[in-house]
């Protein structure tokens, strides 16, 4: 079983980087859920393992309103920009080793601006400063979801051997959200943050476009394609769609419009299977890396992209309509968090980030204080334990350098 589906997986790799590149649409996967009842209103290779990309933020969102709902979190935890978390690739934020954000602000960033960087921090906060427990609990609460075909290696969705999912896991997931979170729904469909001067629009193309979307999230990889987990609700019905694979973002938001309005148009109470009847899968992601980052992949994004200013729909769809108006912003900024070990509550910086802490018991005041003296005069850049109680330390060897 598992020597067919790594075959499969292959040859429609193959196929992909050989055919003309809207075999891509073809083969993307997709599926339509009714959030009150589970049932799924369509699907085409739902269960097909495939690379999630930015989709993942979903589940570190599922987290952090998993621990704000039990209490171990709050809106206003501090979230610090680790040097780990800085240097993840873009998408990104692009702050500083050390900076302070609330929680809110934090997930607002990660789910419109797609932050890699943010999504990092928000992991090692919520992971007591390790990513990998982090990771160990997305797993956990993947299993516990039924999403069988999912596994992840990180809380951001970067390329890497081990994380998969499936448009039937990612709908699953989006379901539980939208089900156990409804307080949260908006931060889900905002469709623009702004920080300072700048307006960061979110890439979902359904917002304020389709009648009634309200979510969720993208994701591209090159092995991935252009991903959407979206959602939309009207006269009190919410569907969940999931499009896997598409080959660019007008074709993706295209897709998904069409998959919810049928999903709109059909009656659940003539349906009986619901997403977890689904099978699992199993073998590799399908890897679109050939077909989507080509040259003819860049070529057909940019004929999409120059058609859009002709065509009388919008990205081609009849569900469409052009956003006329400035998209609804929602304001995020750094600082107003509470306080957080060994800096006080406000602040938007840690002072002194990175600067090695000594541990010298009380009567050692020279020895132990020595390696951190000398990590001053050198410049020590080091990243900063998670937690410790950096403003403390410096304080501390200050006051004995003078």
């Amino acid at each position: 079983m598992r020597a067919k589906a790594q075959l499969r997986s292959f040859v429609l790799a193959a196929v992909m980087a050989a055919l003309p590149f809207a075999s891509a649409a073809e083969a993307a996967n997709t599926i339509a859920i009714d959030v009150a009842t589970g049932k799924v209103l369509s699907q085409n290779n739902a269960t097909q393992r495939w690379f999630p990309a930015s989709t993942t933020k979903l589940m570190t969102a599922y987290l952090a309103l998993k621990a704000l709902e039990e209490g171990s979190a709050q809106l206003d935890t501090p979230v610090v920009m680790t040097r780990d978390a800085a240097r993840q690739a873009p998408s990104k934020m692009g702050f500083p080793p050390g900076s302070v954000m609330r929680l809110d602000m934090a997930l607002r960033m990660m789910l419109v601006k797609s932050a890699n960087d943010v999504a990092y921090s928000i992991a090692q906060t919520l992971g007591g400063g390790s990513t990998e427990v982090f990771v160990g609990a997305m797993n956990r609460a993947a299993a516990d979801l039924g999403m069988q075909d999912t596994h992840f290696i990180n809380p951001n969705g970067l390329p890497g051997e081990g994380q998969y999912s499936s448009a039937k896991d990612l709908g699953l997931l989006a379901v539980a959200i939208r089900r156990e979170f409804p307080a949260f729904s908006d931060y889900f469909s905002t469709e623009a943050i702004t920080l300072g001067q700048a307006v960061i629009k979110n890439g979902n193309g359904l917002l304020g476009r389709y009648k009634g979307a309200d979510g969720m999230k993208t994701g591209y990889i090159c092995a991935s394609g252009f991903n959407l987990v979206a959602s939309a609700t009207r006269d009190n019905r919410t569907i969940v769609a999931v499009v896997l694979g598409a080959e660019g973002p007008i074709v993706r938001e295209r897709l998904a419009a069409e998959v919810i309005e049928n999903g709109f148009n059909t009656n659940p109470r003539s349906i009986r299977e619901t997403v977890q009847d689904l099978p699992h899968s199993d073998g590799p992601p399908v890897d679109v890396s050939a077909a989507i980052c080509s040259a003819a992949g860049r070529t057909q994004r940019a004929n999409e992209r120059e058609s859009e200013e002709t065509r009388p729909e919008t990205f081609g769809s009849p569900y469409m309509s052009e956003l006329t108006r400035p998209p609804a912003s929602v304001p995020v900024a750094l600082g107003g968090a509470a306080a957080g070990r060994g800096f006080p509550a406000g602040i938007s910086m840690v002072a002194a980030y990175g600067i090695p802490i000594p541990t010298p018991r009380p009567t050692d005041t020279g020895e132990a204080a020595a390696p951190a003296r000398r990590a001053l005069r050198e410049g020590d850049a080091d990243a900063m334990r998670p937690g410790a109680d950096i403003l403390g330390a410096r304080v501390r060897v200050a006051g004995e350098a003078r």
